[in-house]
């Protein structure tokens, strides 16, 4: 990907609400790699992304159209807020793009410019092979298996990972 078709990524407001619910709804529905209710509603599902301690962000193609969002927040309070999580979904149909991959490395820098020392995942879906991929290849390491933690429409029971980087 030249940087002319970078994807650009930029704070999500107000008026993001609509594409982000576009993006997520297919996602939530599916129930193959969020752990949320497949029958959340819109208000549910933009609260959810939206939560008081969330820094939404959204990657937009060339064309401006959102392809992707992801938020970043403390993984704990207290003790262990020096440790961000993220949530991230690519919209359908923008694969291709290196959307992911752009969100993964501009939350990295992100939460390390404010200050977090280290990204946590608390909960990837093992079946999801994109995504354990895409960690891996930036430094993330499998700090734990939750075995048969999630209950994947179409494989059953399949485990989760613990991932962890140090920023």
């Amino acid at each position: 990907m030249t940087d002319r078709t970078a994807p650009s990524i930029e704070r999500a407001t107000d008026e993001d609400h609509a594409a982000i619910w576009a993006a997520l709804e297919p996602v939530i529905r599916a129930g193959e790699t969020l752990a949320l209710p497949r029958d959340m509603t819109r208000e549910e599902g933009l609260a959810y992304w939206f939560a008081s301690g969330h820094e939404v962000f959204v990657a937009r193609l060339a064309s401006g159209e959102l392809g992707g969002t992801y938020f970043v927040r403390a993984n704990q309070g207290g003790g262990g807020s020096h440790v961000a999580n993220c949530a991230y979904v690519t919209a359908a149909g923008s694969g291709g793009h290196g959307l992911a991959r752009a969100m993964a490395k501009h939350s990295l820098v992100h939460a390390k410019e404010r200050g977090f020392r280290a990204m946590q995942f608390n909960f990837v879906v093992a079946s999801n092979g994109a995504a354990v991929h895409l960690w891996t290849a930036l430094d993330f390491a499998i700090a734990g298996t939750l075995p048969a933690a999630f209950h994947h429409p179409s494989l059953g029971d399949v485990d989760a990972l613990v991932m962890f980087r140090r920023l």
